[in-house]
């Protein structure tokens, strides 16, 4: 499981023209799945994103989490963080999980999101053609590969 995590001041998803997701102070989190991802892997980076350390305490060092500061997670998935640009210009995702079992890993990092950050969150629609906007603070990116823990 790969995800692209930006620190944001507001976030929204839009599908077919109606906001489906909406953040105010939080996170923006890109996921996509791969074949081999377990509930162990879903666990593993829930607990990471909801005690990623990014937002700035009084003295603006980054020494506070999403749940610290009480923010928000806009959840999108995106398969195409798994595209594979080794051979020509056109990317593959061949590493990226078809719908049948990413559908379900999906809903249940939702509920495990839910649970490691004590409210909801918001998503954007599995599968569907989406117009994300958002707000970057800081700049703040972060990249994590549940399959290479650093």
């Amino acid at each position: 499981m790969k995800v692209v995590i930006q620190r944001v001041s507001e976030a929204s998803v839009t599908v077919n023209k109606i906001v489906t997701g909406k953040i105010n102070a939080g996170l923006l989190v890109l996921i996509g799945f791969e074949e081999t991802d377990t509930q162990e892997d879903i666990a593993w980076m829930s607990g990471k994103i909801t005690r990623l350390r990014i937002f700035g305490d009084d003295n603006e060092n980054m020494n506070l989490s999403v749940s610290d500061v009480g923010g928000e997670i806009l959840l999108i998935s995106q398969f195409t963080l798994h595209a594979s640009t080794k051979k020509g210009n056109r990317p593959s995702f061949i590493k990226a999980a078809k719908p049948d079992l990413a559908i379900p890993l999906y809903e249940q990092f939702i509920q495990q999101l839910e649970i490691d950050l004590g409210k909801p969150i918001q998503t954007g629609e599995f599968g569907a053609d989406m117009k994300v906007a958002l707000i970057n603070d800081g700049p703040v990116t972060i990249t994590i590969d549940s399959k290479n823990k650093e």
